[in-house]
């Protein structure tokens, strides 16, 4: 922390509009009565980051600081804060479910109706962030472990989703699982499908140097769908069966279109990544019917899937750094973005207190 003139400043990546990031000193926020604040040591740069650090996501309302997947250490603590104490080392999960609405108390608390959401806060783009006793009082901050790096823990928000849309949609031993997208989720989606026990995973992407990059996360077979039909090709490495299950995980209506031909009969097929706003899939229901497809949306994880997909993500099973392939001083979060964007990284890791 530096101080000027009497002021505690820290550095921040602030949006003042789309494609405009800049890094600059403001003022080190002050500590939540009841609450503490947090020194940023590791922050995931997440594809609904760039999503919304390249368009206008705030419709206007500027300078503002994304960052949701943040691991650090306690700098300062409330007197009324007993839980934490300086120096601990956390992951804090950015969604903090109420537990006692209906979606919560059913197992469904990522559509809780309390939702707090802390997005649209200032977030970990920055050296210090704030926790609020409601995040404490939920329960959605996660202890690291001393011989664990903060860039692993910081891979249990993204996985989190990935984690939960798996067991929801039981992908299991002998099965046949299409990936569509081979960003960080996808290559994620790769990597579980294989730990669950599937027999094949096929992964389409538009992007060879991803398709080549998925391979190490436990990928059998990569079609490029600029240089052959996707359908085509599934349906030649099913024996013309289809998949299992097919994971739609990018923001394009036409591979969710194509997704629901690419499953066998009775098959699952999920659109996991959202597209863009107002934009409409077009889906050819009768094939959906008459060949008692299943179409799931997914988002988000329930609480207990959160924990075990941090739990995941720390173990030596999943391996999380192969999926850091550029750790960065936050100074250089628009290298970031472009790295991810060209398809050259998988996983942008930002370290705010570095320079």
């Amino acid at each position: 922390m530096e101080i000027k003139g009497g002021r505690k400043i820290m550095q921040a990546a602030l949006m003042y509009g789309p494609n405009d990031i800049r890094v600059e000193e403001i003022d080190r926020p002050e500590c939540p009565e009841g609450g503490f604040v947090l020194k940023v040591m590791a922050v995931g740069l997440c594809g609904s980051d760039i999503r919304n650090l390249t368009t206008d996501s705030k419709s206007g309302k500027y300078p503002h600081i994304y960052g949701h997947e943040i691991t650090g250490i306690v700098d300062e603590v409330s007197p009324s804060c007993k839980e934490y104490n300086i120096g601990d080392r956390l992951y804090i999960y950015p969604a903090d479910h109420c537990m006692q609405c209906e979606p919560c108390r059913t197992g469904h608390s990522e559509m809780c109706e309390n939702l707090g959401n802390n997005l649209d806060r200032p977030g970990g783009f920055a050296q210090y962030y704030t926790v609020l006793p409601r995040q404490i009082a939920r329960d959605v901050i996660y202890r690291i472990p001393d011989k664990i790096s903060y860039d692993r823990a910081s891979l249990g928000e993204p996985l989190s989703s990935v984690y939960a849309c798996q067991e929801n949609i039981d992908v299991g031993f002998g099965e046949t699982i299409v990936i569509i997208g081979a960003g960080p989720i996808g290559c994620f989606h790769a990597k579980l499908a294989k730990l669950r026990g599937a027999k094949k995973v096929i992964m389409i992407e538009i992007n060879d140097k991803r398709l080549e990059t998925a391979k190490q996360f436990g990928v059998d077979h990569t079609i490029n769908s600029l240089n052959e039909d996707p359908i085509q090709a599934v349906r030649e490495l099913t024996d013309g069966k289809g998949a299992d299950k097919v994971i739609s995980a990018n923001p394009s209506t036409q591979a969710q279109a194509q997704a629901i031909f690419m499953a066998k009969r009775t098959g699952i097929v999920v659109f996991f990544g959202g597209v863009a706003k107002g934009a409409l899939t077009e889906l050819d229901t009768n094939y959906i019917h008459y060949n008692g497809l299943w179409i799931y949306g997914h988002y988000g994880s329930n609480s207990m899937q959160v924990q075990k997909s941090f739990e995941l993500a720390i173990s030596d099973e999943f391996e999380a750094e192969k999926f850091i392939t550029h750790v960065l001083p936050l100074s250089e979060i628009n290298k970031g973005i472009a790295l991810t964007k060209s398809g050259e990284a998988i996983k942008v890791v930002l370290h705010p207190n570095e320079f």
